[in-house]
Formats: structure tokens, C-alpha cells, sequence
């Protein structure tokens, strides 16, 4: 272990995640390569330990598909009862949520997490059920197949034919606090099926026909093992990392391959690739960007560019790296990767130089402990030992040199070196004889830092070699004279130049990374003010607006978004274009990149003759779309910095995508599972409502054509009016289901006119006197009560609603109260009962669409009138609210407002 203080920061986050793990339970998952291997049976067992040690421990919910073995497991363990849901007919077991949470074990066992739950559950998804219980602090064991994991289930649908739609996130898997691995090979996996003890004999058969086939079962164990390697290197690495670890670890081949602008850079990177092959390891080329190197021609840059490409396209990860040592770099870089094998290039440097100046490879073999070193011969060229092959010099297609400005400012920064000379030549001049000659030297050197900070490190060298020479043939005797009659001078002016010399190379220094940090610190800039953006669009359409306004602004680009169509096929975006936007990409090679999940276009080298750069919008092996870009500049997107930068926006911009087709499609589910929940309910509630009466209709209309001569007049009297009772009763349900779709609709237009409301009310008693008949009731409306603004016929159909549910749920012969009481603008209606009252929890469940409360009086209805008298009251802009009476019963009240006070009655004239 290291004995470095460990960053401060990290020690920080690493204390606010433990006190983050702490309040949460812990997650540990049973993970196969798929059905039949024994997740489940291994998660009982594990359970049955954790209870012989006194862990309270309860099942929430476990398949055993019959099998016998795992069902003998279950005894002696606490099994929580189940919850069954009728669904199309169907009774459907699902996992209790709420009894889990108030039962709250220490452990709970959850099977198959990535199970999508029964329609009318709380969360769509049993991985959320599980996520909330995680959230209450309570420790889950649960089970998970490969193939459901988000990401991979694309390339499982590609090889066995079949596309798993029951996923779950990579997140979930990720943050579990233990995997383990649930393991059997796929021969062995195959004599259980055949055996019967996955599935029943007829469905192994199948199974073993279709998706369970050998040659599927081997890449889904492979898939396995991987993502289960890879979950213990992520241990690994935040382990280091939580511990302060530098040293490198060798568990496993890790290969950094290290270039730089010199012919042997494409053999390294192709000795790296046959040596990653070898070791089965994981490979990286970096280029380490020095300041000195940063000033390197346009061409050479270039080359290099080339060559990070052609690793890229071996299949290596490249890193571009900006420090002013190339050694430094590499170790820091080495050991954040755990990097155990270096691959470079022999030192150029010889003899006396290597020895006073060192080299690369000497610092690292001294300072880079635990790393291999593998170093490869320089070739012997004419060009030269730091020259790139010429076919790696050239720049790319299209990728055009800007040497011949940079040759231009380069002129012009020298001759004005010379000019600064000049001036303190002047001034030093102006004051000879005044002040001593040690601080003439200061001006010159205050003009070397000048011109170090402002022109760069070669006119910093010109300009300190001019000033020795000035300060001597203006102020050394003999005078205009390159010879000295002093021999301490020559001290001085040998000082003065080393010291002109640092100063002017540390100067140089301090410039070029000011620039290279301005140069970081506006691409933080860049990507924070897209990624807040990008955060703020709630639709597709918004985010590819940002996107590419975006894209257009950093790049100086026109672009656009494409994506495909339902055969996937690759088309233009609909809707108006901006002016950042372009329209007029070759759609083929969009569909080849997107077909290929690889970039092409002009600069690359495959379909270079076209005039747009083309680039897979996607994460991994999942393509959403292609950007399509008409470059000004080819180097802006492909020199490596530049390069990240668009990489960068191009994962942004997916993400943001992503994240607006997951919020869109939670969306929809929730409004389909709400459509065939209302849908469920209106058609129970109609079987029912509509039975009775069509019984008793066809009942009387039987009896009235079969005995019509046998009955009495009285009796087909009574029968006809159980008819028409009946059919009334069948209209107003029709009627009520009718008025609820025309105002969820919003259809419904209010007809407000000022009318009094003891008319209201008056024709309100008139329609419902039968219904009222032997029930006291009592109206109390304030005398000579002013005009109200309202739809009078929907008002009245409310009130209507109202006094009906009242008389439906109180005992016969029960008082029935109407009130309203007057405000500046509003009036407030009233009406209350005697009955049984709102049993608790239920006065705002009251008005959602086709609630009974249980236990009610009377059945009859769709559970549709409340609903229609809030919708009624809110297009009116008021609120409507149901409580209890302190003496008893339940009181409606709703609160209607007007715009405007009501016009003065006019009384009638005699």
C-alpha cells in the first residue's frame, strides 16, 4: 500500500456513499446465464443460513416452477402471502409491497427481479418494487438472468433470434452490494431440462428447440462470466481507489502502448496489438501532448492523428494526455489504469546527451514500479529518426495544413523581439551612468520575459541572445566591440544569457499551458452549458433543437440529427429546419453508418468523397440515430483533443435522448395501464348495472307477450311501469358514461348566463320528487339572493347527482339538507345527510372515476356521478370536497366564482 495522503475529495465522497449505503439495505443478486441453472435454489439455501444465525428472514415472493427441490426449501422459512390481481380473467400472483413493508423483515427474498408486474400495481416493474424496498433499509436477495440485463439485451435478441423485452437497468446491477455468480455447464444444463426439472417435459422440448439451444447457452454463460468479471475489476478499482492505492496490481493484462511523432509509432501500435491478442488483455495508446510537442508542424500533428485512428481502428482505447513531462504523465496515467505492461519506442537520445538530459524511458524504468517495460527499435531512415512514414504523415482526406499563416506569425513574432531589443537598448542608454550596469541588465531581462509571455519560446531565444549581444557593444569597454578588456564581464554576460535563457524557457513554459487550461477550462464551459440545457428538454424534438444549435456554436458546423423510421430505414427529422440545421445529406451513407455503428464521410476513409462528416449516435452497440455534419474545418473535428470534445457531445446528446424516449415511454405505460384499468372497471361495473335491469325489462316484457290474457289490469299495469323504470334507469347509466366522455374530452363548451339560483334548485326538487318522497328536506337559501354566473342545465344535473347519491346511501325517511351562503364573488352549495357517513381515507377517492365504497347501502351505478359533479364544478373553475358531519352523516359542499359581481334583480312592475 502507498504511503500517499489520500485526496481529500475522494475521502469526502467516499464518506458521504458509505452514509448513502448505510440508510439503504443491501442487495445482493443470484445471477445465471439463464433459467434452470439454480439461482433460486442457491438464494434459499443462502436464506436458510442467514436464519440459523438469527437473521429475521421472509419470503416475498419465489418461483418454484414445480420443482420439488426448491419447493422443499421453503419449509421452515416465513412466506408472506401473496397478492392476486384479476387480470383479463386471469388471477394473476404478485408480490405484496405493502405487506412487505409493514411486515418489515431484516432480509426479504424477491425472485426474478427483472419480472414486469400485473397491471394496476404500483411500479411497472418488480426491480422498482425491490428499489423501494432498499429505500425502507431492508436487505433483498433476489435473482436476475443475463439476457434481462438492459444492455445486452440487443445482442442476446442478435444471436438466439428471440428479444427479451423484461429488462432491467445496468444501474441496478451495477450498485447491487454482491453478485454471485450461479454457474453450470451448458451439457449439464441440458440434462436437467430433458430431465423435467427446469420445465414441465412438453415445454423443456420447446425450449430446448428455440432459445435454449447449446450453441445459445454457451454465449449467454460467456456473457455471464464477463459481466461478472467485470463487476469484481470495478470492485477492484474503487477498492484502490477508496484505500489510496497506487501501486499496480497484476491481476491482469492491462497493455498502455505509448507514441509519439516518430516513425516507430505505427509499429508500436501494431507490436501492442498483437501482444494485447496474445494475453487476452485490454490495450490503451496514449499520446502524451507536451508543450514542445504542441508546437510541432501541422503535418506531424496530423500524422499522429492518423495513428491514434489506426489504433482505434484495431480495436484499441486512445487517450490524448496534455502535461509538460511525457514521463510524469504515463505513471500518473499508468496508475489510475492499473496498467501492467508499457510498450514504447528505444530512446533517441545517446551518449553524453542522454546521460545530462535523461530520456523517457530511463524515468520511467527508475520511477514506474511493477510494470513490464517492453521497448522496440527505432528503424533507420534517410528521414530521419523522428520522421512518421509518409503515408502516416499525410493528413487525412480532406484535412488541409495551415503551416503557411503559422510561418507568417512566426516572422512577425521575431521581428518584433527585435523591436523590444531596440527599445531597451534606449532606455538602458537613457539611463548609463545613472544607475550601475547590474541594473541595466534587468531591463533586458525584463524584455526577454515580455517577449517570452507574449511571442513565444522562439523569439524568448532570439531575444535573450540579443541582449547579451547589445548589453556588450553598448555597455562593455571596448565599446561597439565584440571583445572584452574585463574578464569579469565575461561572467556577466555568460550569466546574463543563462538567466535570459530559463527565463525565456520557463516563460514559454507558463504560456503554453495558460493556453492549454483557457483551452480546458472553455470545454468545461462548453459541455456544462449543453448538458444544462440538454437537462431542461422535456421532448425529442427540443433536445435535438439544443443539440444542434449546440454542434453549430462550438464546431461552426451545420448539422443534423437523423434518425430511422419503423423499417429502419433513415430519414429527415419532421418539422421546420433551423438555420444551424442543413438539409442535404446523403441518406445511403447515413444508412451505412447507422447499419455499420461506424463514422464515414469526408476526412475518413471510407466513403471520403462525400461533403459531410457522418457520425453513429449511439452507446455501445445500440445505434439511435446519425449526425450529419457539413465541416468549414476538417481539423476541428479531428484533432484528438477536438475529437473527445464531439465524442462528448455525442454522448450527451444520446443520453438526453435516451432519457426523453424512457420518460415518454414510462408515459405511455402509465396511461395504458390507467385506459385498462378505467376500462376493467366500466366494464365490471356495466355487467352488472346493466344486467339487472335488462333482466327485469326482458322478465316483465316475457310475462306481458306470453300471459298478457291471464293478467290483470292492475298487474300489467305494474309490470309496464317496471319497464319504463328500468329503461330509465339504463338511460341515466348510458347518460352518465356519455357526460363523463364529454367532459374528460373537453368538449364541453359552458353556456354561463346569470340566473337565479332558487330556480336552479326548484327544478332540481321538480326532476327528483318521487325520489324524495318521505324524506324530510330541508333548503335553506339566503333571502332575495342575487343572480349566480353559471351553465344552469350542468349546475342542475350536479345538484342532481348529489341529492341522488344522498338518497341512495342513507337510510329511508333520513333528512336531506340543501344550503348556500353567498361571498364578494362566489357561491358556496351545500348538500348534507344523516347517513353512515365517509368511512376514513376515502373523501378524495370519492370523485375518481368508478369508486364504490365498500359496504355502501345500495350498488346501483357505474360509480360515475361524483366524478361528473367535480368535472362539472372544476370546468367552472371551482373545487369540490366530501367530509363528515361532527353529528353525523356526509357533507358535499363545492365552491363556484364569478368573474364579475351579478347585475341588480329587477322587480316585476304591477
Amino acid at each position: 500500500m502507498s504511503g500517499e495522503r489520500p485526496d481529500p475529495d475522494v475521502l469526502l465522497a467516499k464518506v458521504e456513499r458509505d452514509e448513502a449505503k448505510a440508510r439503504r439495505g443491501r442487495l445482493k443478486i443470484f445471477f445465471g446465464a439463464s433459467a434452470g441453472v439454480g439461482k433460486t435454489y442457491s438464494m434459499l439455501l443462502a436464506a436458510r443460513e442467514r436464519r440459523a444465525t438469527g437473521i429475521d428472514v421472509a419470503v416475498g415472493l419465489v418461483e418454484t416452477h414445480g420443482r420439488k427441490e426448491t419447493a422443499q426449501l421453503l419449509k421452515g422459512l416465513e412466506v408472506l402471502p401473496a397478492r392476486n390481481i384479476d387480470y383479463r380473467g386471469t388471477r394473476l400472483r404478485e408480490f405484496d409491497l405493502d405487506g412487505a413493508l409493514k411486515r418489515r423483515p431484516s432480509l426479504i427474498l424477491v425472485d426474478e427481479l427483472a419480472h414486469s408486474n400485473a397491471p394496476g400495481s404500483r411500479h411497472p416493474k418488480r426491480w422498482q418494487d425491490v428499489e423501494e424496498l432498499l429505500g425502507a433499509g431492508i436487505d433483498v436477495y433476489t435473482t436476475l438472468n443475463v439476457q434481462h440485463l438492459e444492455s445486452l439485451s440487443d445482442d442476446v435478441g442478435q444471436f438466439s433470434g428471440i428479444r427479451v423485452f423484461e429488462t432491467v437497468p445496468d444501474t441496478v446491477f451495477e450498485q447491487a452490494d454482491e453478485v454471485e455468480l450461479v454457474d453450470l455447464p451448458p451439457d449439464e444444463l441440458l440434462v436437467r431440462f430433458k430431465e423435467g426439472k427446469v420445465y414441465l417435459p412438453q415445454q423443456a422440448e420447446r425450449a430446448i428447440r428455440n432459445f435454449f439451444r447449446k450453441g445459445n447457452l454457451i454465449a449467454l454463460r460467456e456473457l455471464a462470466l464477463r459481466q461478472t468479471a467485470d463487476r469484481v475489476d470495478a470492485q477492484m478499482q474503487d477498492y484502490r481507489e477508496d484505500h489510496a492505492i497506487r501501486e499496480i496490481w497484476q491481476v491482469g493484462e492491462r497493455i498502455l502502448v505509448c507514441i509519439g511523432p516518430d516513425a516507430v509509432a505505427e509499429q508500436l501500435v501494431r507490436a501492442g496489438k498483437r501482444l494485447a491478442s496474445g494475453l487476452r488483455g485490454e490495450w490503451i495508446v496514449a499520446y502524451v501532448e507536451t508543450p514542445r510537442l504542441q508546437r510541432l508542424p501541422a503535418s506531424k500533428r496530423d500524422g499522429v492523428l492518423n495513428i491514434l485512428r489506426l489504433a482505434e481502428q484495431l480495436g484499441a482505447e486512445t487517450v490524448t494526455l496534455s502535461a509538460p513531462e511525457i514521463a510524469e504523465a504515463l505513471i500518473n496515467f499508468a496508475k489510475e489504469r492499473n496498467i501492467t505492461k508499457i510498450v514504447m519506442g528505444k530512446p533517441r537520445r545517446r551518449g553524453w546527451k542522454r546521460w545530462l538530459l535523461g530520456s523517457v524511458v530511463d524515468t520511467l524504468i527508475g520511477e514506474a514500479h511493477n510494470i513490464n517495460i517492453q521497448m522496440m527499435g527505432n528503424p533507420r531512415s534517410a528521414a530521419g529518426d523522428s520522421e512518421l512514414p509518409a503515408s502516416r504523415r499525410a493528413p487525412p482526406p480532406g484535412l488541409s495544413s495551415d503551416s503557411g499563416q503559422k510561418r507568417k506569425r512566426g516572422y512577425r513574432g521575431y521581428g518584433l523581439a527585435v523591436g523590444v531589443i531596440a527599445v531597451c537598448s534606449l532606455l538602458a542608454e537613457s539611463l548609463y551612468g545613472r544607475i550601475e550596469l547590474a541594473n541595466l541588465v534587468m531591463i533586458y531581462l525584463l524584455g526577454v520575459v515580455f517577449v517570452a509571455t507574449s511571442l513565444g519560446r522562439g523569439p524568448s531565444i532570439l531575444a535573450s541572445i540579443l541582449s547579451v549581444v547589445a548589453f556588450d557593444l553598448l555597455f562593455v569597454a571596448p565599446y561597439f566591440r565584440f571583445s572584452v578588456s574585463d574578464t569579469q564581464y565575461l561572467v556577466t554576460l555568460g550569466a546574463m544569457l543563462a538567466v535570459a535563457m530559463v527565463i525565456s524557457n520557463l516563460m514559454a513554459n507558463v504560456r503554453s499551458q495558460a493556453k492549454v487550461a483557457a483551452h480546458r477550462e472553455r470545454r468545461a464551459s462548453v459541455l456544462y452549458a449543453m448538458s444544462k440545457e440538454l437537462s431542461t428538454g422535456r421532448s425529442e424534438a427540443e433536445i435535438l433543437r439544443i443539440a444542434v444549435r449546440h454542434i453549430h456554436t462550438e464546431f461552426g458546423s451545420r448539422n443534423v440529427v437523423l434518425f430511422p423510421d419503423e423499417n429502419g430505414r433513415i430519414q429527415y427529422p419532421t418539422g421546420s429546419a433551423s438555420s444551424e440545421s442543413i438539409h442535404g445529406c446523403d441518406l445511403s451513407v447515413a444508412q451505412w453508418v447507422f447499419d455499420h455503428n461506424e463514422m464515414a464521410g469526408q476526412g475518413t476513409h471510407t466513403l471520403p468523397g462525400t461533403d459531410l462528416v457522418y457520425f453513429p449516435l449511439g452507446s455501445g452497440s445500440k445505434v439511435l440515430g446519425v449526425l450529419a455534419l457539413l465541416p468549414v474545418n476538417l481539423r476541428r473535428f479531428f484533432l484528438p483533443e477536438q475529437k473527445k470534445l464531439l465524442e462528448t457531445f455525442i454522448s450527451q446528446i444520446v443520453q438526453a435522448i435516451e432519457r426523453a424516449r424512457l420518460a415518454e415511454q414510462a408515459k405511455r405505460s402509465s396511461v395504458e395501464m390507467e385506459a385498462e384499468r378505467l376500462r376493467n372497471s366500466l366494464l365490471s361495473s356495466i355487467s352488472h348495472d346493466l344486467r339487472t335491469p335488462l333482466a327485469t325489462i326482458v322478465g316483465s316484457a316475457s310475462t306481458l307477450t306470453e300471459r298478457d290474457d291471464a293478467l290483470r289490469a292492475e298487474d300489467r299495469l305494474e309490470l309496464s311501469r317496471a319497464i319504463l323504470d328500468e329503461a330509465l334507469r339504463m338511460s341515466n347509466l348510458v347518460g352518465n358514461i356519455l357526460d363523463m366522455a364529454r367532459l374528460d374530452s373537453g368538449m364541453v363548451k359552458l353556456n354561463r348566463q346569470w340566473v337565479p339560483l332558487d330556480e336552479i334548485v326548484g327544478s332540481v326538487l321538480t326532476r327528483l320528487h318521487k325520489r324524495l318522497e318521505g324524506r324530510p328536506l330541508n333548503v335553506k337559501l339566503p333571502a332575495g339572493s342575487p343572480l349566480i354566473h353559471v351553465d344552469s342545465v350542468m349546475i342542475e344535473q350536479l345538484l342532481v347527482n348529489l341529492l341522488e347519491n344522498a338518497v341512495r346511501y342513507t337510510p329511508d325517511g333520513s333528512p336531506i339538507e340543501v344550503t348556500a351562503e353567498f361571498g364578494p364573488l362566489s357561491v358556496s352549495i351545500s348538500v348534507a345527510d344523516r347517513g353512515p357517513g365517509i368511512p376514513k381515507g376515502h373523501e378524495d377517492l370519492l370523485f375518481e372515476k368508478f369508486h364504490r365504497v365498500q359496504g355502501e347501502r345500495a350498488q346501483s351505478g357505474v360509480g360515475l356521478g361524483l366524478t361528473i359533479c367535480r368535472a362539472i364544478v372544476e370546468a367552472h373553475g371551482g373545487h369540490i370536497q366530501a367530509k363528515n358531519r361532527a353529528s353525523g352523516g356526509a357533507l358535499f359542499s363545492f365552491v363556484l366564482p364569478f368573474d364579475q359581481s351579478p347585475p341588480p334583480v329587477e322587480l316585476e312592475k304591477d
